[in-house]
This record gives structure tokens, sequence and C-alpha cells, in this order.
């Protein structure tokens, strides 16, 4: 297909992965070309040097988004001069491309406006704190560099704008932030509403609690962890991770619901009870004095005391807060798109899996797990439409009530 230099000139978004691009060609064709660009892929491709890179941004004036992933790039050993190459551009992807942290600080200060910064999978050893550099940054991408630790992470600390954090795949097990004490904020990381520890190595509670000392924490991403992968099931998981971490808002991409915080940390409060009075709590508010090691693995617990009052003694006689026992639901079963299947009734435990009510309905039906589409509606809900769309969750964590009914497409 052959394009017109008129046409070209109106190009704003341009993907080249993967077609063996090398370097700017002819001086000037570029910005003759193509003008207009404000978002070029050239991931996979053949581009061996930074300043090849240059030639080609330096032609891009409107340049805002650009992809280099997986080319094996060679970076100037002293920060380059400042060209204004750069000055318009937002986001950076330089995933697999071998760069180190020496070398990224070396050009930062040509990216003056930039926002988003991905270094996937570099080997990357944090080795000294950004100065003058990255300030602008918003998000940054660390995945599936393995030789990061806590210790690195502090130098990135104090990126005033730091948004969003992405550190799946990097080994981590343990965080402390050292400057905040029991129940108190740290400075550290700011500006960060949003943090990512997907597929890492944690397996401690005290993580969770370090979490709660992020001033401006609201959504975390936490899966694949040996604490989230044990014995529990996903949704006292999650109610435990909900209640040690206060500000949160989302979990996991799900959204938390006033009311499923409140269960969530009467429910904690209850699970602990024991151990709290045994540990010097008390409903006295005068002789209420837990020890330093309880209240070193709990430091929610007080807040939640006074937030929902202390537990009474006749609620610890039977504590089963998570081991609850499988309710069985009466639901409506309805198939919206099948006009010729009858409404049945079916009782199932609320703690059966998505998956499993999937099996039992593809057995009933004849029709293939994998094309089964279910969501339910609620007479507490009129007009609302909720999608069952992880199979490992029973039906619970979706809030499924008596006298629901599920809705079955295929």
């Amino acid at each position: 297909m052959c394009f017109s230099y008129s046409q070209l000139s109106k190009l704003q978004d341009v993907s080249l992965r993967n077609c063996a691009v090398n370097g700017a060609g002819d001086k000037g064709e570029i910005a003759k070309a193509c003008p207009n660009i404000r978002s070029i892929d050239l991931s996979k491709n053949l581009l061996s040097s930074w300043e090849e890179v240059i030639d080609i941004a330096d032609q891009l004036k409107h340049l805002e988004v650009l992809n280099l992933s997986e080319n094996k790039l060679t970076f100037p050993s002293s920060s380059p001069s400042p060209t204004g190459t750069f000055s318009t551009l937002k986001v950076l992807v330089l995933n697999r491309t071998g760069v180190t942290w020496a070398e990224v600080l070396r050009c930062a200060s040509g990216w003056p406006v930039l926002e988003k910064l991905y270094l996937e999978s570099n080997n990357i050893v944090i080795s000294e704190r950004p100065t003058d550099v990255l300030q602008t940054v918003k998000l940054l991408d660390l995945s599936s560099n393995q030789l990061i630790d806590e210790n690195q992470l502090f130098l990135i600390a104090y990126l005033p704008r730091l948004e969003q954090l992405i550190l799946s795949d990097i080994g981590i097990s343990s965080i402390h932030f050292p400057d905040a004490g029991i129940g108190c904020k740290t400075s550290m990381f700011p500006s960060l509403q949003y943090l990512v520890l997907n597929d890492n190595q944690i397996a401690q509670w005290s993580f969770m609690n370090e979490l709660d000392k992020l001033q401006s924490l609201h959504a975390l991403s936490c899966t694949r962890n040996p604490l989230t992968e044990g014995s529990k099931d996903a949704q006292t998981t999650r109610q435990f991770i909900i209640a040690r971490i206060g500000q949160l808002r989302t979990l996991n991409k799900c959204a938390i619901e006033p009311e499923e915080r409140r269960g969530a940390e009467l429910d904690y409060r209850k699970a602990f009870g024991n151990e709290w009075k045994k540990a010097g709590g008390h409903q006295d508010p005068e002789k209420n004095r837990p020890n330093e090691e309880f209240l070193a693995a709990h430091p929610r617990y007080q807040a939640l005391c006074l937030k929902y009052g202390a537990p009474e003694d006749g609620e610890l006689k039977t504590q089963q807060p998570f081991l609850l026992k499988n309710q069985l639901l009466t639901l409506k079963i309805k198939y919206p798109n099948q006009h010729d299947q009858k409404v049945i009734e079916k009782q199932l435990p609320d703690s059966m899996t998505v998956q499993k009510v999937k099996g039992l309905l593809s057995r009933l039906l004849k029709v293939p797990v994998s094309e089964l589409l279910l969501s339910y509606e609620s007479p507490k809900m009129p007009g609302k439409e909720v999608e069952l769309e992880n199979d490992l969750q029973p039906l619970r964590f979706y809030s499924v009530e008596n006298g629901d009914c599920l809705l079955v497409r295929w």
C-alpha cells in the first residue's frame, strides 16, 4: 500500500514494531514525511545506540510517546548535552534494552517533562538517588528486575510526583520504613497512590502493615505471592489486607466499598480479639495496654477498637470470623439469550467458586465451560448487573445473596 506525503503528514500514531528499522535514514526525511507524529513504537528493531534514537526523535518535534523495547541499545558514557530533542516526551518505554540505572540518570536530563518511564527486564540495580532528574515522573515500572531490594527502593523514595510504582516480579520479600513508628506515616513516597507487587516473595503480614505507613496509597495489586496464595481462601486474605491498610480504596483492581471495609475491619477485630486480650488488651480504656509485640503485629488494632468499640467477651467465645459456615443460597438461574430455557432454582453454597458454578452449569446445559459467561442481579440493586469475572473467587466474594438471580450467557 502506498501513501502520499500529504497522507503521511497527517499521521500521529505510528507502529513500526519488528520492521528491521536500524536508523533515521536520509537526513531530514522523517521530518519531511511525518512531521506530526506524537506516538511511535520502534520496539523489536535493529537500533543499536541512543545516538540513532536521537537522530530519529530530533525530527519529530511533537513526540510524546516513544517505545524502544527489545532494541539492544548502547548509551552514552557521559551526560549528552541538552538539545531539546525530547522536550515534549511524556512516555518512554525501555523494556529489555539493557539500559542501566546510571545510564537512565545520565540521559534523563534530556527528558524535562517525562511522566511515564518503563524499565522492565533490564537487570537494573538502583545505584544512586535521582538528583534534579526524573522529578516529573508519575509512573515508574521496574518489573522483572530481580536485583532490586528494599534498600534500593529508598533511593527513589523522594521522587516528588511519583504516583504509580510497578514492582512486579522483582523478588522482594520485605519492606520497612524506619522513619515511621506504629500508627505513623512515612515521609517516603509522598505522592504514591498505586503500588503493584504481583509475583513476588511476600510472605509476612508485616509487609502489609508497613504499606499502611504510605501517606497517599489508595490502590494496591498484590497477587501471586506466598501470602496471597497460602492456605487461607482468597476472601480471607482480601479482608486481612483491607483491614491492615486503612486508606486503601482498590485492591487487585476491585473497588473496596465502604460496606466491605466495615465488614473486613469488624471481622479482623474479632479474629484477633483473644490474642489482643492475652497481650494486655481490655474493654476498659483505662486498663487497655496491649504489649509492644501485639501492637507491632497489629498496628491498626487499637484504632479499630476506637472506631467500632473493643470486642466483647461474648464475641470472642466462638472465634470463627473467616471460617464462615457455608451458607446455602437459593438462587434463580436465567438465560437471557436463550428464550426456550426455563428459569430454574438451585441451592448453592456461598463458598462455591465461579469456576465450579460454571462446571455445574456446563453439565446441566451441555455447553463448554469456556463459553459460559456469568453475572447476577439482585432485588437490592434494581437495574444493575454484576459480572462474575474471576473464576477463582467464591460467590460470597461478589456479595451474592439468597434470592438473587444468576444470569447465564453463551
